[in-house]
């Protein structure tokens, strides 16, 4: 589960953005404050993963406390709800390690893409080990725009490739091309399509199967330890 501290000085929208989260799975709210100063007080007792923060605070601007929590070693990521349109605004918050920004007025589909795009992004980097290639390291970062940070050929849809994707993780030692499309439910041709998209690109790995007879057949299997449920 991913803790969440959200920071608005308005309670109302302070509310309505805590509503917000906890109707995406996966995530919870662990507090709400209304200020820097409190923002940084609940971040010394209380660790989170990531703080839903407004950058305009009564007290504080809140690229300041993104900054204080640097300079104190918190390693919490942070997604700005902000009004602010100034791209000057903008560069100085990727400069500060924003992951995330999102302008006012928003809607909950429009939090809830930027929050699925951030979980995709940590299982992508969770772990202690070595990225497959540059790939994996392009897909990562494109979870955090909502995409798979992977530009499709033309005729392919993120939707199939995720499932895909899904499948030889599920498969773990690998499976056909036959095997993925009687699980995706497409054809032959196209779940090889996919699957050599995805080997070509690094995530998926090919090996042959040899059987009794004719040609070895390939299958594919993901290139690196698959986290639960993908």
């Amino acid at each position: 589960m991913i803790t969440v501290l959200v920071v608005e000085d308005n309670p109302v929208a302070a509310d309505a953005h805590r509503n917000y989260v906890e109707r995406v799975p996966g995530f919870t709210v662990a507090g709400v404050v209304h200020s820097g100063r409190d923002a940084l007080r609940f971040l010394d007792a209380n660790p989170v993963d990531l703080v839903l923060l407004d950058l305009y605070l009564p007290d504080t601007h809140g690229l300041e406390v993104v900054r204080a929590l640097r300079a104190a070693g918190r390693t919490a990521d942070v997604i700005t709800v902000t009004s602010a349109r100034d791209l000057a605004v903008v560069r100085a918050a990727v400069s500060a390690g924003v992951v995330q920004y999102l302008l006012k007025p928003f809607t909950f589909a429009g939090l809830r893409n930027k929050l699925d795009g951030y979980a995709k992004f940590r299982d992508r980097v969770s772990g202690r080990r070595e990225v497959a290639g540059q790939a994996e390291v392009d897909e990562a970062f494109g979870a955090l725009r909502g995409s798979e940070g992977l530009a499709l050929p033309k005729g392919m849809s993120g939707q199939t490739l995720d499932a895909v994707r899904a499948a030889v993780c599920a498969a773990g030692d690998g499976l056909s091309a036959g095997a993925a499309a009687d699980v995706v439910g497409v054809s032959r041709v196209t779940a090889r399509r996919y699957l050599e998209y995805l080997a070509d690109n690094g995530l998926a790995v090919r090996k042959p199967q040899y059987g009794t007879v004719g040609r070895p057949e390939v299958w594919y299997r993901w290139a690196r330890p698959c986290a639960p449920g993908r």
